[in-house]
């Protein structure tokens, strides 16, 4: 009984897993879950079920996303290895932040945007001792 509620318990550790990276890259790509949606044929429903890992996604439609947002099948299956389920609050910022800057029309904006974080990011090495 145990090693039956153990699999189960991997199984839905992996669909969370492969439901995070979907995000993650639909994120990258400045896409919103309607946007996912219309593009793989389901429900804005269906979408985001899942990425919470709500719902399983079959192999069929998971090659279907995997082409839809440019990467392999194995993308999603990347770090799965490494135990790590949840996806950071630092990695969160990340992707919220580049699906911001994507949202951006205006490339001046983003150029100043770019050009800021790299002038806080140099202030900040040359400033800590430690990063040296």
């Amino acid at each position: 009984m145990t090693s039956v509620k153990k699999n189960s318990s991997n199984t839905h550790r992996i669909e969370n897993h492969v439901g995070q990276k979907i995000r993650e890259r639909r994120t990258m790509l400045g896409l919103t879950q309607q946007q996912l949606a219309d593009l793989i044929g389901v429900t804005y429903q269906q979408a985001h079920k899942y990425e919470r890992g709500i719902n399983r996604v079959s192999a069929g439609r998971l090659f279907e996303i995997s082409q839809v947002l440019g990467v392999e099948v194995s993308f999603f299956y990347e770090g799965l290895d490494n135990n790590q389920d949840a996806v950071s609050e630092r990695q969160r910022m990340c992707l919220d932040l580049a699906r911001n800057f994507t949202n951006i029309k205006n490339e001046k904006h983003q150029d100043a945007l770019s050009m800021l974080c790299r002038v806080l990011s140099e202030q900040a090495l040359s400033s800590d001792p430690e990063a040296a």
